[in-house]
């Protein structure tokens, strides 16, 4: 279920006891996705932002929607018996940046509207919705 939830071959999730955790700015919306868990997403943009079974205690955020993703590393693998025949030599693909994979004009004309990875202000807007 988690591959389908947020779109890839697994999820980055960092438990959290609800008591411990609010959301810091309005609430995301949510997904019942099965009988036993919510998933919660940004309405606005569609990232995945979390999950919880209906009865814990603890919500699990998505890794990557933190505002400093390095600082909470995976601890281990859970959900095991899904993963992807080649997630294991994902690591010994080559890579490169996505500058490289980029046309350079392309590049020159990017502007992101995503949230940035910092507390803004309440009336923060992405730069096409600036001034609306």
């Amino acid at each position: 279920m988690c591959q389908k939830a947020v779109g890839g071959p697994f999820a980055a999730l960092a438990p959290v006891q609800r008591k411990d955790f609010a959301w810091t700015r309005g609430q995301p919306s949510a997904f019942r996705s099965s009988s036993v868990a919510v998933r919660y997403f940004c309405a606005a943009c569609g990232t995945p932002l979390g999950f919880a079974y209906t009865s814990s205690d603890w919500i699990d955020v998505t890794i990557g929607g933190l505002d400093a993703p390095a600082e909470a590393p995976p601890g281990r693998h859970y959900g095991i018996e899904a993963r992807v025949p080649w997630f294991e030599s994902i690591v010994t693909l080559p890579g490169e940046t996505t500058e490289d994979n980029m046309d350079p004009e392309l590049q020159g004309g990017l502007v992101d509207f995503q949230h940035p990875d910092h507390d803004t202000p309440d009336d923060w807007r992405p730069p096409e919705l600036a001034g609306r």
